[in-house]
């Protein structure tokens, strides 16, 4: 009976390769989908001033009170911040990721790829908490720059307008740097992998014609990891945009994008606009996957 029923899936490949890919398109068609498209559905809906109840009808009203100029401001700082640790993720995360793939023996490497991973193992919220107290005003950040000396340098910067705040865990550079540790491994591992693909002969050639080695990198290892840093590029830009735990815990008073979805969702029952407003970050990541896509970014995922 079983070598009957395996002869006729192995004689049918088609067949069996759509019955084991059934769960799993059903669960992205059916519930993944299905939920972005009710989603969008949503925001075409508008709300009632007088009764506060979602109208089921069609409308633009969301999508006008999105671009508002205090909804344009979240929608900005919230792609400057992705922006920002995304673009720090790739200098910070490079000369790690080349020293694990091209300058460590095998022992070192493995503790390395160990180091990199083991926040990972972590509870989120547990590593959010712990640098909200890290950089508190009463922290070990305050305490070592008060040893250097450097608290007047401290307080001027936090004086700034668009990056200061009371502390540092009430600041838009504090919400940055717990973005860029917390997404830095999902940038790291990708450029690694790339570089690992690198040919050794390749390196060779350059060095044989009389490439110098900044030649070499600008020429030879660059180029073919940038599919790597398009890559880990997804991971933090997507995971930034969407991210509303750590602007919640680790920042000042301007929201972000997902803390206004869960606003208007939650306590002002606004569904529309809370709708619109996660069209925006669908619409953006559609558009950033179409150029990372370009680069060769799903090759080194």
């Amino acid at each position: 009976m079983l070598r009957s029923v395996s002869t006729f899936f192995y004689q049918r490949k088609t067949l069996a390769l759509l019955l084991l890919l059934a769960p799993a398109l059903l669960w992205l068609g059916v519930i993944y989908l299905g939920s972005l498209f009710g989603l969008l559905l949503q925001s075409f809906f508008r709300l009632d001033d007088f009764t506060g109840q979602v109208v089921r009808e069609f409308s633009l009203s969301s999508y006008r009170q999105l671009f508002t100029s205090a909804n344009l401001a979240v929608i900005g700082r919230t792609v400057g911040m992705a922006l920002v640790v995304t673009l720090a993720s790739i200098i910070v995360a490079f000369p790690l990721a080349y020293s694990i793939a091209k300058t460590s023996s095998p022992t070192l490497r493995s503790i390395l790829y160990l180091l990199v991973l083991m926040p990972l193992w972590s509870s989120y919220i547990v590593r959010v908490y712990a640098w909200k107290l890290i950089l508190a005003k009463e922290g070990v950040f305050n305490w070592v720059v008060q040893q250097l000396g450097l608290e007047g340098v401290l307080n001027a910067f936090l004086a700034l307008p668009a990056v200061g705040g009371p502390s540092l865990s009430i600041s838009a550079t504090g919400t940055f740097l717990v973005f860029l540790y917390i997404w830095l491994p999902y940038m790291v591992l990708p450029i690694a992998a790339s570089l690992e693909r690198i040919p050794k002969n390749l390196l060779e050639a350059s060095s044989d014609l009389g490439g110098k080695p900044n030649l070499t990198f600008w020429r030879v290892i660059m180029p073919l990891t940038v599919p790597g840093i398009a890559a880990g590029s997804i991971f933090t830009f997507s995971l930034t945009l969407g991210d509303y735990i750590i602007p919640g815990i680790v920042g000042n008073s301007q929201p972000f994008i997902g803390q206004v979805v869960l606003i208007q969702q939650g306590t002002a029952g606004n569904i529309p606009l809370a709708a619109a407003f996660t069209v925006v970050p669908i619409v953006i990541m559609a558009v950033y996957l179409l150029v990372a896509r370009r680069l060769g970014a799903f090759d080194a995922l």
